[in-house]
């Protein structure tokens, strides 16, 4: 039977910290194990990435590419998906799907630069769709199911 006052933990289980600059006989009493004088025995240093005077790695390193700073990120979703919804009933297919739509149905959790509608999956619901691109993939398989598709670059095409 076990008693609380009994409980111990394992031996060597529960090691205690080190406290340091706590005098001489603690064995880490005066500089605390720091060495003497310089920026690292101080408080409050952190020299990440410096390697004492040589060029840091990184930038030793080549550089490859570049980051478009104009680069569009569309959020994606696959036809797949959307029927999905439509059979659980958290889309409505009778009415058109627009962005805020999809995004309303939490098929989409934010449109970043716009919604764009891939072919993964397959489809069986006429849909009317209005989001920002369309892959001709999807655009074929919505038609196919009788459903029509308008993307924001054939709305500026036909303007």
């Amino acid at each position: 039977m076990f008693k609380l006052n009994e409980l111990s933990d394992n031996e060597g289980a529960a090691k205690r910290k080190q406290r340091v600059g706590r005098g001489a006989g603690s064995g880490k009493g005066k500089t605390g194990g720091r060495g003497i004088k310089g920026q690292k025995s101080r408080s409050g240093v952190a020299i990440k990435g410096y390697e004492g005077g040589q060029m840091p790695i990184y930038q030793r390193l080549p550089k490859r590419g570049f980051n478009n700073i104009n680069a569009k990120t569309y959020a994606v979703v696959n036809v797949g998906m959307i029927q999905k919804f439509i059979d659980a009933g958290k889309i409505d297919a009778k009415a058109e799907l627009d962005e805020a739509a999809l995004i309303a149905s939490g098929l989409v959790r934010r449109a970043k630069d716009g919604i764009r509608v891939l072919a993964k999956g397959e489809i069986t619901s006429a849909v009317t769709l209005n989001v920002t691109g369309a892959s001709k993939g999807a655009v074929e398989a919505i038609e196919k199911a009788g459903g029509s598709v308008t993307t924001k670059q054939t709305a500026a095409a036909d303007a």
